[in-house]
């Protein structure tokens, strides 16, 4: 059968992560991706390095499977009308410019929308486009900083700590692959497409879930707690023998089987734990006591031991670990694709399995303007001769 996105053409004006997360999520279901590059230079991720393999940064590599990339610098005459043409046939647009960079060159909404009214317009900005700060470029690590993120990550007394990947990006990118799939939708009953904004400020404010309702409904301010739970305990790392795992014990049956797993049943009758919310009243005497326990045997033994209790317990693995782990190999979280320039590469694997329409990688992370004859010439009917005035 053919991929769930099969026949979507989309126009990917975007850079770094946040959009061509976004694009790559759309492509790996089938849509045909066509990524739009500044003549030369390309996507700024292209740069972000090392490592790189071959002169392709593995930054750049992660996120741009599954696209044509051409060159089209908009600034021109040129580039602005192929853009157009290319909007003419398209379903969607993504991009991550700043509030108002494309509207100053005509190529805005606004604009487009009339050569194609049926087109799904996605904007992803830092800030989005209203407000005192729609102007404010947006980083991920900027917004893990204002929007609150930073300060529930690191020790209690430490330093505010940043996630170490740019978890604000990444999901910014799946919420607008989202929105855009609903878009699509209904575009199928009412005919007309529509402009989709968000911003990474509202994403990471969205997203703060539990810990956002805690403050909105309870009026708690968050705190760093370090690897702790704001709401169940224990649920943390603690440290073995020779390293740290992670374990939580999220009700009271598991608390009174962790108790019994560790030969130390009289926690279980201990006043100061004998709830959840008494754990949480006493988390500090409640965390020395189950590190002085957990410190006479390795990591392995206790996560063998807790799990065979019916424990959710885990290594606290590094980053090779976590691709080698029996689990993922066998769930294909590890593909590899061939690659005109570095050869094989190996890319992560889809998070979801479709028993039906299944995502494929059917193109590996185009060079820098590797489709402009294959686009330009084969399907807008430019001359070699256009190109060639063109810089392309």
């Amino acid at each position: 059968m053919s991929a769930p996105f099969d026949g979507i053409r989309v126009l990917d004006l975007t850079r770094a992560l946040a959009g061509p997360y976004c694009t790559m999520m759309l492509g790996d279901l089938g849509a045909d991706v066509i990524k739009i590059e500044q003549p030369g230079r390309g996507d700024d991720s292209r740069a972000w390095g090392p490592p790189f393999l071959n002169q392709e940064s593995a930054y750049f590599l992660c996120a741009n499977r599954n696209k044509r990339s051409i060159t089209l610098d908009l600034k021109t005459s040129f580039g602005r009308e192929a853009l157009g043409n290319l909007v003419t046939i398209s379903d969607v647009v993504v991009e991550n410019y700043k509030t108002g960079g494309l509207e100053r060159m005509k190529l805005g909404y606004a604009d487009l929308n009339q050569l194609n009214p049926q087109l799904v317009w996605a904007s992803i900005t830092g800030y989005g486009p209203s407000g005192p700060d729609a102007n404010r470029p947006g980083y991920d690590f900027m917004i893990q900083a204002e929007a609150g993120l930073m300060s529930l990550n690191g020790p209690p007394d430490g330093e505010p700590a940043r996630v170490g990947v740019p978890v604000v990006d990444i999901t910014a990118g799946m919420f607008a692959a989202f929105a855009i799939a609903a878009a699509l939708q209904a575009r199928s009953r009412s005919g007309r497409g529509q402009r989709v904004d968000l911003s990474l400020l509202e994403t990471q404010l969205a997203w703060l879930a539990n810990v956002g309702s805690n403050y909105l409904v309870g009026n708690q301010e968050p705190r760093r707690l370090g690897n702790a739970h704001p709401n169940i305990a224990p649920y943390a790392s603690f440290r073995a023998r020779d390293r740290y795992f992670a374990l939580a014990a999220a009700n009271q049956s598991q608390w009174n089987s962790l108790c019994a797993a560790i030969d130390q049943e009289g926690l279980a009758n201990d006043v100061r734990f004998a709830t959840n919310a008494e754990r949480m009243a006493n988390l500090s005497e409640l965390t020395e006591i189950l590190n002085r326990v957990f410190a006479r045997q390795d990591a392995a033994y206790w996560v063998n031991r807790l799990g065979d209790a019916g424990l959710p317990c885990a290594p606290i693995n590094t980053v090779p670990e976590a691709f080698s782990l029996p689990q993922a190999q066998a769930r294909d979280m590890v593909l590899e694709v061939n690659h005109s320039e570095t050869g094989t590469i190996r890319l992560a694997g889809f998070p979801f399995k479709f028993s039906e329409t299944p995502a494929a990688i059917r193109r590996p992370p185009p060079r820098l303007g590797e489709h402009n004859h294959e686009i330009l010439i084969g399907m807008l009917g430019y001359t070699p001769q256009e190109l060639e005035q063109a810089g392309l």
